[in-house]
């Protein structure tokens, strides 16, 4: 008996009952740990992924991560079968299309494909759903198509959200934040393509030759300076870098993306926090495949945070690896993108 028929051939149920919300992520689990196993599930990951749908929108970042160890916890004491079976009953008619969704978005490939050795899961899936032909095939194109959106959102030149100008037709040498605390020269030159993108809270530099220097501020209420003396700085810079930014600006949008490498600059900015992200098929430029299809290039990607004045700044840097271009070490990576990040900073007038 295959692992698919033990999960879906299984009359078990579990001892714990779950909510319709639970099941929803409970297939999400099953399906993490059916395509690898429960040892290499990335429980963070998976949550980060769970927190895009609909049916979590009253749920926080930290409930949708307990509610995934719990059903970490039950897939292992009771097994995935008796999981699904819980899962199955536990579902209402509205979200079974919700379910298969949370199965798919778990076998999308970096490509936005479902892999073959995948697609008899999703087969057994689909029919222990009871959904016709037609609704998953509109699942899996809508969850492909929210995909594409997500990273358009971090990554398209044309993002409408944005403000996009060429440099040439800038009229200055310099950005102004439109909150009047900093000032910064435009970093990239307007004969290689350079672009100035903006909106609230962020600005990104960036040209045709895979360059991206990024600032995103935020105003730190009076309120929050007291938690940064609670907690400490080391530890509160940690936070906002790894638990929040990273997962919601990239692993969002790149969900094989992780970090490499994490460091305290405790002599640096006054203290900053900085990691090193590898990003698969993520770099923010792409290749021209021979089919015609274009796919985006391998990226590492540096974030420094710190504090100045009453801001919280997250300055990054972007490096893409070109066809037939290895990377290095992480540790020589890593001390590459830092130092350019710092000379970025450097160039930053704070007001």
């Amino acid at each position: 008996m295959t692992k698919d028929d033990k999960i879906f051939n299984s009359t078990e149920t579990t001892e714990e009952s779950l909510s319709p919300e639970e099941a929803v992520a409970a297939i999400a689990v099953i399906t993490a740990i059916a395509d690898s196993s429960l040892e290499e599930v990335d429980a963070e990951i998976l949550s980060t992924m769970l927190w895009d749908f609909e049916v979590f929108e009253e749920y926080s970042e930290d409930e949708i991560a307990e509610m995934v160890d719990r059903l970490l916890g039950i897939a292992e004491d009771s097994g995935l079968g008796p999981l699904f079976n819980t899962a199955s009953q536990a579902l209402s008619d509205d979200l079974l299309l919700d379910a298969y969704a949370a199965g798919v978005i778990v076998l999308l490939d970096e490509e936005l494909v479902i892999p073959k050795n995948k697609q008899s899961y999703l087969k057994k899936l689909q029919q222990a759903l009871d959904l016709q032909d037609e609704e998953a095939e509109e699942i899996v194109q809508e969850v492909i198509a929210a995909f594409e959106e997500a990273e358009n959102g971090e990554f398209a030149d044309d993002d409408e959200e944005y403000e996009t100008v060429l440099v040439q037709d800038f009229g200055e040498q310099e950005y102004e934040s439109p909150l009047g605390n900093f000032t910064v020269p435009i970093p990239v030159d307007p004969e290689q393509g350079g672009r100035v993108q903006s909106q609230e809270g962020v600005v990104g530099f960036s040209d045709d030759f895979g360059t991206l220097l990024r600032i995103d501020y935020y105003p730190i209420p009076p309120e929050q300076f007291e938690e940064i003396e609670a907690t400490g700085q080391e530890a509160y810079l940690q936070s906002i870098l790894v638990e929040k930014y990273v997962p919601q600006a990239i692993l969002a949008n790149v969900p094989n993306a992780q970090i490499k490498y994490a460091e305290y600059l405790e002599d640096t900015l006054s203290g900053a926090y900085y990691v090193l992200v590898d990003m698969p098929k993520g770099s923010t430029i792409s290749k021209q495949e021979t089919n015609g299809n274009a796919i985006r290039l391998d990226a590492y990607r540096g974030l420094l945070t710190f504090i100045n004045a009453d801001f919280l700044y997250i300055v990054s840097n972007q490096r893409s690896f070109f066809e037939g271009e290895s990377p290095a070490s992480v540790e020589e990576e890593s001390e590459g993108i830092k130092e350019k990040i710092l000379e970025f900073v450097e160039s930053i007038e704070f007001t």
